[in-house]
């Protein structure tokens, strides 16, 4: 069994999952989703997070620096240049925004410079109505590093044969500093949000490394005797009793009672979703490779979901009458959103569109450079 290809499925359903929050699904079902879906990124990449870094600190930066940091600024720069634009055609507008009423307006000329300043030095000043998910490009980059640096101080203060308890002391600090954070409502004021998220994504991000360490154990236990069928029930309805009555989330607003809150429901529900994914795994057919392409694709479901949505909120107004500045709502028209089904549509769109352009991309890519290898090889 492949168990890169378990992670790519779990993170897959996660990515779905994320997008059928911000499409406004069921109140319960969104509050459910919240409990674990974003730790669960910040999970699957310490995955695979290798000691190996520890001696080799460039590379790791660099990695995260590619996959992480430089999407991050080709993006939200794109849309930085759009913004203004975006109003002009109609797709933003000062009157309709968030489910709170905020809306957004367009950029001054000094406020462009200042957010491009902001986009390369602090990871933040994106398009809050249009990039409302970057915030996790920020925090996984800043919680990757941070967990290098923080492993290499403590495996200098410990001693040598205590050197395996580093990924369990690391988990600890972060959770004492996250305590401590918002019992007090302290902030990093060096880290957009003030850096609840990214110290959390930390936390979250050493329990993936530690769990690697014992996933194969933990595989042939659930593979005994129903186990997995159990589990997964169980976690299930403990993350949902959380979803209800300790409702909790990454949000960077957090305050002590949903720190507390949060680490349980969001661990319970990655191994809820391990659980699925392995016996998805084990089951070959167009399910599986749906949700292992989109696992493994799911950067570009990040950062174009909440474009991918404003083609359904077009055919909500038609369908609903609005008024044709609705389309500005952020993420999705809210109007009827408790009421319809539409928010299935806002899923299949915020997930199939991105993910049909990556495909449609790649191939035009693939047929330009076989074009040029053919051209290359003809004879003179």
């Amino acid at each position: 069994m492949n168990r890169d290809t378990v992670i790519s499925i779990a993170k897959g359903i996660a990515i779905i999952l994320m997008v059928v929050a911000h499409a406004e699904a069921p109140g319960w079902l969104c509050k459910f989703i919240f409990e674990f879906h974003m730790p669960l990124f910040f999970i699957t990449a310490g995955y695979f997070f290798s000691l190996k870094y520890l001696n080799d600190e460039a590379t790791f930066v660099k990695k995260r620096v590619k996959g992480l940091y430089w999407p991050f600024v080709k993006w939200s720069v794109f849309f930085l240049i759009i913004h203004n634009w975006m109003f002009d055609i109609g797709i933003l507008n000062e009157r309709f925004g968030n489910e709170t009423g905020g809306v957004t307006h367009p950029y001054t000329c000094h406020q462009i410079q200042q957010n491009l300043w902001h986009i390369f030095t602090a990871m933040g000043g994106y398009d809050q109505f249009l990039c409302g998910a970057f915030w996790f490009f920020r925090g996984l980059f800043v919680a990757s590093i941070l967990y290098l640096i923080i492993y290499k101080v403590v495996l200098h203060v410990l001693p040598e044969k205590r050197a395996n308890a580093a990924p369990y002391l690391i988990c600890l600090i972060m959770l004492l500093l996250c305590a401590w954070k918002t019992y007090e409502g302290l902030k990093i004021i060096t880290l957009v949000q003030g850096g609840y998220r990214d110290l959390m994504g930390c936390f979250f991000f050493g329990c993936g490394f530690i769990f690697r360490q014992y996933a194969g154990q933990y595989r042939q236990f659930i593979g005994r005797h129903y186990a997995a069928l159990w589990t997964t029930i169980l976690f299930a309805v403990i993350v949902f009793l959380f979803s209800k009555y300790l409702t909790a989330n990454m949000n960077w607003r957090s305050t002590f009672v949903q720190f507390l809150s949060l680490p349980i429901p969001a661990l319970l529900g990655f191994l809820m979703t391990y659980n699925i994914s392995l016996w998805l795994d084990r089951h070959e057919g167009r399910l599986k490779q749906f949700l292992v392409y989109t696992g493994n694709n799911t950067l570009n479901i990040f950062i174009f979901h909440i474009v991918a949505y404003k083609v359904v909120s077009l055919l909500k107004i038609w369908y609903y009458g609005l008024d044709i500045r609705q389309i500005g709502c952020h993420m999705v028209i809210h109007e009827y959103s408790q009421q319809d089904l539409f928010w299935i549509l806002y899923t299949i769109a915020g997930v199939g569109l991105p993910l049909g352009c990556t495909w449609l991309s790649r191939k035009i890519k693939e047929r330009v450079r076989g074009y040029k290898a053919s051209s290359g090889s003809r004879p003179q």
